[in-house]
């Protein structure tokens, strides 16, 4: 009898799992899938000659690579004129990314651990960003680093010097740097939540082995949190793929273009509507890579919890 019921238990579980799933599939195949296709089907559709507007083909096998071919022919051919916006792009995301994680790190393990009663302050104040349009924070840096703004005031002390920098003509150290005051507070939530989800039997019972602090943290508490930081890296480094807003903002110049100013000048102009989609197409691409690493590290880590 206990038997039989156990089965009716399973089965009718087995009916549940897939019910609930089905909102958040049915999610992804109108918001993620479905726009995805529209996307191949405008890069691999056709221009209308008159209005050189994109017109999609809905049919696979009438699509059409040339729209694709023009913009790989110009990142990789003799006239690879998108080529240094795609490796500015690469550089710049890695070196934010690895900025934002140096700086979100020690923040997030000092809440998370070492925070005590002042942990919901602290929290409340590195959540305090959100409540700021991404714009308005960079007007902030704009007005900052204007010829006449604080950061030349400071650096000229009093007007015993001339600072001879302008910073908002095509540096990409202020590129960078924007990058990283926008999306460090992307970093540190994830890597909170993390942390403070570590087993703490398991950090304590590495002191009770006689490791230090210092080496309980290299061999217990960061290969732990490896999983979180693939995650905070990813959450960080894929909207930085796509931002053309913080170029545009600090420095609107063609030396510190990045991908996601080809999308945005794509878009506006007339006619590259194709080649604005096959960017989007390589960026896709592009952040599928580490997407599938995370994937590969949280299987192993299930893989060795059971």
């Amino acid at each position: 009898m206990a038997h039989l019921q156990g089965r009716r238990v399973l089965r009718s579980s087995r009916g549940i799992w897939p019910a609930l799933a089905a909102p958040g599939l049915i999610w992804l195949l109108l918001f993620f899938v479905a726009p995805m296709y529209v996307v191949l089907c405008i890069v691999f559709g056709r221009l209308d000659p008159i209005f050189r507007t994109a017109v999609p083909v809905w049919n696979p096998l009438q699509w059409d690579p040339s729209q694709f071919m023009y913009v790989i022919n110009r990142i990789v051919g003799p006239d690879g004129v998108f080529g240094p916006a795609l490796l500015r792009t690469a550089v710049f995301v890695l070196t934010a990314s690895a900025l934002c994680l140096l700086i979100a790190f020690p923040v997030a393990y000092y809440v998370a651990r070492l925070s005590g009663k002042r942990k919901g302050l602290l929290l409340t104040l590195l959540i305090a960003p959100f409540w700021i349009s991404y714009m308005m924070r960079m007007f902030a840096w704009v007005n900052l680093l204007q010829d006449d703004g604080l950061v030349n005031r400071v650096l000229s002390l009093g007007g015993l010097f001339t600072p001879d920098v302008n910073w908002l003509t095509g540096q990409p150290v202020v590129v960078i740097l924007g990058l990283v005051y926008g999306y460090v507070p992307y970093m540190i939530l994830p890597l909170y939540a993390g942390l403070d989800r570590l087993s703490q039997p398991m950090m304590e019972a590495s002191r009770d082995l006689g490791a230090d602090r210092v080496s309980s943290f290299w061999r217990v508490t960061l290969p732990l949190s490896r999983p979180t930081v693939v995650a905070a890296l990813l959450l960080t480094c894929l909207p930085m793929l796509g931002d053309y807003f913080t170029s545009d903002m600090l420095s609107a110049s063609p030396k510190t273009a990045m991908v996601g100013n080809l999308i945005n000048d794509s878009v506006l102009t007339p006619g590259q509507t194709g080649q604005a989609g096959a960017f989007v197409m390589l960026v896709f691409l592009a952040a599928l890579l580490p997407m599938l690493y995370y994937i590969r590290v949280t299987g192993r880590r299930s893989e060795v919890a059971s």
